[in-house]
């Protein structure tokens, strides 16, 4: 991501007490200015979603567009599993008698993950863009861009492939979901579909995985990696909450024990202290 430094002292005191910003501000008492809306007049029947994908964009979305993602954040992210990493994680801090919000957080913070997670959500979009520019406009075939891409990486093209099992349940809903919002028709996602094609001709055992279609389907619709990056930064919170709550409801300490029999233990053996 671009860092921007600061240049000088001048900075420092130019900004002492004043903080110049186009996203918005609070008139206390008054009203709330988001982006340059009124949130009481100009945004007050906006959905939630719509107010977290505009802060983040500035941009408003179609009906339909909107549906898309809070749709895909439902059947892709929402999952009630405390086995998952980021779940376990809220899931232990429920047992721990930690609070809701530590555990949301803790559980978020995780999610930055490199394989799976916010990580991988950035260089999904971030390649299959780079993959359309260089078959578009470079002149490169598909092939050489994907053969490249693993020689590069030295592991398929992030958003192919899975680490536990290579089939992802929840691609063909996410596309069926796609094709009745009337979203299945754009240039990445179609891109997408043909790298998986060249992967399974040559037999690499990569599918398409959940990350890889939606970062397809979120650029299809206008949004650079770092929006998406952004965007799908709170994806997680329905599936952690519930393993939280589930957790914190059960006897304290609880949440997956492990047995001293189960430990392979190869340490120094057990000793008396000196008396």
């Amino acid at each position: 991501m671009d860092k921007k430094k600061m240049s000088g002292p001048q900075e420092l005191l130019d900004r002492e007490d004043n903080w110049v910003t186009d996203r918005g501000a609070w008139f206390v008492g008054e009203r709330v200015v988001l982006r340059g809306y009124d949130m009481f007049s100009e945004l007050f029947d906006r959905s939630w979603v719509e107010i977290w994908y505009f802060s983040i964009t500035g941009r408003f979305f179609l009906k339909n567009q909107i549906d898309l993602f809070q749709r895909l954040w439902v059947i892709c992210t929402s999952y009630p599993e405390p086995r998952i990493w980021n779940n376990r994680v809220a899931a232990l801090t429920g047992t721990a008698r930690s609070t809701a919000m530590l555990g949301l957080a803790a559980g978020t913070a995780v999610s930055e993950g490199k394989i799976y997670g916010g990580q991988a959500n950035l260089g999904s979009v971030e390649f299959i863009v780079r993959a359309r520019d260089l078959i578009e406009n470079k002149g490169l075939t598909l092939g050489e861009v994907v053969e490249s891409e693993i020689k590069t990486s030295r592991g398929f093209p992030t958003g192919f492939g899975r680490p536990i099992i290579n089939n992802d349940e929840r691609v063909p809903h996410a596309l069926r979901l796609a094709k009745e919002l009337g979203l299945d028709d754009g240039v990445h996602l179609t891109l997408a579909l043909e790298i998986e094609q060249f992967l399974e001709r040559k037999r690499y055992r990569a599918k398409l995985n959940i990350g890889g279609l939606t970062a397809a389907l979120c650029a299809d619709q206008g949004m650079s990696a770092k929006e998406f990056y952004y965007a799908a930064g709170v994806i997680y919170s329905a599936g952690m909450m519930a393993c939280y709550t589930d957790a914190a409801e059960k006897p304290a300490g609880t949440f997956f024990p492990l047995s001293c029999e189960r430990i392979d233990y190869e340490g120094t053996l057990r000793r008396e202290w000196e008396k």
